[in-house]
């Protein structure tokens, strides 16, 4: 009996042992998934909201998955499995909030009627601390790395006001209560906290209440050595702020989309992390929006001066731009409005928006189906994204009553893990959106694009289809349409390439930067690069540049660079005609030929390497082949 006894204890005993092991690995497990942190919009979910300190980490929800399985309700994108929601309720209320931001990396807060800066204090000391220590060696080390000056953003309030610079008509302007909401979406990389933090402080103190629907950081795995909670426990006492965390690097495009599938508010506003806001920026924006649903807008973007944070106003009016490399850019061009006054706080369309400030109505986002999440870098991105909107029912403007900073960083690209990257986004481009001819202009002028598809083909067939479903225009509809500035080449066969010298064994250059001011042309090695791209034209132009803007030219008997006019040529000095026979290139009005001169010439204007009009000889330093380097 008494064996019997012994033994039912001793089961008793490994079972009270085994309980005790399975509760303990619970609590393991229950710990690696507080590790990282999210913010969700206080009151949102209120059956899965509790009231957390800002040490506490809790998942939400993991994947879209885990959302259907609790009974959520989120927008209709698509979203990224890796994904991770995580929840941590702000511990101070909203009107404590608004009373007290936190305001300078130093620990100071500064409020807009001027009073003496005080110190916050509380649970968000912490912040304050490992903020004020973001002035050592790690954080200069990632200021260098943006091209930033180092250390220059923390010194600088997280408040400062920008100078006005909109147009006294702008001023006055009323906009009704009933405007849509927006959802701001700020996606972040490898991103200076002080530029990033500035940034939110900008879009809450400069957006009415009424139209702020939320402002969505999306960390799209932030810069190494920063503890992740920091920032979350900062974003914790902003009112109105949520922090959704990637647990990969999706790349700015798939960022914003990811933002966009968790956004509420009507409009969605895409800000990049480093910008500064004008008072009344977003209303005009909101306003055009609200006129049509499939109007994509954007301020003017002024720039912030990366050395000395400088802020400097751009001129108006501005509309963005393309060349056939499909490389992006920001176009000031006065002729849009001629000496029309009135017309100066009218919207101007423009063929293309860039990614610094973006507006759109959700449901029409949703619509065109979101950016291309096979095209990882913005440039491109942003390029696509053009077209498709104009080819698929909507429009884009540049908004003047809307000014927003933009901080340049110097070396944007420098960062790109892959130097093909961009090749491959723009191949993504050219294949889906551009018909065959003008997807032969693209190739001649980037050649590294050309070898990378001829190895490589894309898998364009969803967006193809998407493409089809939205009953999207024909590419040559877009530039007669959105784009009608843009000179279309003929690339005719025998006329267009690279301008091959034969006596040197080089090709005709010229020096990017000096072009718009008559920079004279030389003689460099051939590289195949879109500068030593020229073609001659039916009226006799010899075209260059990736938007065939640059005409060949003369001054005095110097071979130099002007801006082409915008209608048809009738400048006698922008005719040139190429002997087939003799391989010259002749100057129709004074009828000399170009040579290449390696050392030094004897005219007005000698130099080592120039190009000069000189009269007609059999020298082989008259004598030019036109060679393509690349035959798409």
């Amino acid at each position: 009996m008494r064996m019997r006894m012994s033994v039912g204890k001793r089961r008793m005993l490994y079972i009270w042992l085994l309980l005790i092991s399975l509760g303990l690995v619970m609590v393991g497990l229950s710990d690696l998934f507080h590790q990282d942190l999210i913010l969700k919009k206080p009151g949102s979910l209120p059956h899965l909201t509790r009231i957390l300190s800002p040490g506490d980490l809790e998942i939400l929800v993991e994947s879209h998955a885990a959302a259907s399985e609790l009974g959520l309700t989120l927008a209709p994108f698509k979203s990224f499995q890796e994904e991770q929601l995580l929840l941590v309720p702000s511990t101070i209320n909203s009107s404590k909030r608004r009373q007290n931001k936190v305001a300078v990396l130093h620990g100071a807060t500064e409020n807009t009627a001027g009073l003496r800066p005080q110190r916050h204090r509380g649970k968000g000391d912490g912040v304050r601390r490992y903020l004020e220590g973001l002035q050592g060696d790690g954080q200069k080390a990632s200021m260098h790395q943006q091209g930033v000056s180092e250390g220059l953003p923390d010194r600088i309030f997280l408040h400062r006001s920008l100078p006005e610079m909109r147009h006294p008509e702008c001023l006055g302007e009323q906009y009704s209560e009933s405007l849509p909401k927006a959802s701001v979406v700020i996606c972040i990389h490898d991103d200076s906290w002080a530029a990033l933090l500035r940034t939110v402080h900008s879009v809450l103190e400069t957006t009415p209440r009424a139209y702020l629907q939320e402002v969505l950081v999306v960390d799209d795995q932030i810069l190494q050595g920063h503890p992740k909670t920091v920032l979350s426990e900062y974003v914790s006492h902003l009112d109105g702020v949520r922090l959704i965390r990637s647990t990969r690097h999706l790349g700015v495009c798939r960022c914003r989309t990811e933002g966009a599938t968790h956004a509420v508010g009507e409009v969605l506003v895409f800000m990049d992390s480093h910008c500064e806001c004008q008072k009344g920026w977003l209303e005009p924006l909101l306003e055009r929006v609200a006129q049509d649903r499939t109007r994509v807008v954007s301020p003017i973007m002024d720039v912030i001066d990366w050395q000395t944070y400088q802020y400097n106003a751009s001129q108006w009016p501005v509309r963005g731009v393309f060349d056939w490399r499909l490389d992006f850019h920001w176009e000031s061009n006065p002729q849009l409005h001629g000496a029309d006054l009135e017309l100066a706080v009218e919207p101007v369309p423009s063929p293309a928006l860039g990614g610094e400030v973006l507006a759109i109505n959700r449901e029409f986002f949703q619509t065109l189906g979101a950016y291309d999440p096979k095209i990882l870098q913005w440039g491109p991105g942003q390029t696509e994204f053009s077209i498709r909107v104009w080819s698929c029912g909507g429009s884009m403007e540049v908004v003047p009553c809307s000014r927003v900073a933009h901080l340049i960083r110097k070396d944007l690209q420098s960062n790109v893990p892959d130097p093909d990257v961009i090749q491959r986004s723009k191949i993504q481009v050219a294949d889906t959106w551009m018909d065959t001819f003008f997807r032969k202009i693209f190739y001649r002028r980037d050649t590294l694009a050309h070898f990378i598809r001829q190895s490589e083909r894309p898998n364009i067939t969803e967006s193809l289809q998407l493409k089809r479903s939205l009953g999207c225009r024909s590419f040559r509809w877009f530039l007669s349409t959105a784009f009608p500035q843009l000179y279309i080449p003929q690339d005719r066969p025998g006329l267009s390439g690279e301008l091959y010298n034969v006596g040197t064994g080089s090709c005709l250059d010229y020096t990017t930067g000096e072009e718009q001011q008559g920079g004279a042309m030389k003689i460099a090695p051939c590289s195949g690069t879109v500068s030593q791209h020229c073609e001659l034209n039916s009226n006799g132009e010899l075209r260059w540049g990736a938007m065939g803007s640059l005409c060949l030219d003369v001054k005095g008997d110097r071979v130099v660079l002007s801006q082409c006019p915008a209608q048809r040529s009738t400048k006698s000095t922008l005719q040139w005609k190429f002997n087939k026979v003799t391989f010259q290139l002749i100057h129709q009005k004074s009828q000399l030929c170009v040579e290449a001169l390696e050392d030094g010439g004897t005219g007005t204007t000698p130099s080592l390497g120039g190009v000069f009009l000189r009269q007609y000889s059999y020298h082989p330093r008259q004598q030019w082949h036109f060679e393509q380097p690349v035959a798409p």
